[in-house]
């Protein structure tokens, strides 16, 4: 089975710590992940036709990409324990889950900062990563 993909802005801290959590919580490694900013990154977003003010989070599973709220709760049902749960939230109207996700995607350099360059991530799980 090919693995699933998170596209993630590789400068902002929001992202860096989310794509950490996802990591630790994904234990299986079923998970991939790239930055935005990446070739493959670029490459992606060209092939699923992904417009260009999307530019915090993607998943891509089984051929398929997910935007907004839509990849965080993909992503949940990857986790491992109780953050599985968190997979829930699809429940809520589609439009009330993408308002939140975009106040947060809106002000995330504001309120968590931004990196000068993507982060190299630890060796133990650098095989997880693409570009």
């Amino acid at each position: 089975m090919e693995p699933s993909l998170v596209l993630y802005d590789g400068l902002c801290n929001f992202c860096d710590a989310s794509v950490k959590f996802i990591w630790k919580h994904n234990t299986a490694g079923t998970i991939h992940f790239t930055s935005l900013q990446g070739e493959t990154g670029q490459q992606l977003l060209r092939q699923h036709q992904i417009p260009s003010d999307i530019d915090s989070f993607i998943f891509i599973e089984n051929g398929k990409a997910y935007l907004e709220s839509d990849a965080a709760f993909q992503v949940a049902r990857h986790l491992d324990g109780p953050w599985k749960m968190l997979s829930v939230g699809r429940i809520l109207p589609k439009s009330l889950r993408n308002a939140g996700y975009h106040v947060i995607a809106r002000n995330r350099y504001k309120w968590f900062g931004q990196k000068d360059a993507c982060e190299i991530p630890p060796p133990e799980v650098r095989a997880r990563f693409i570009d």
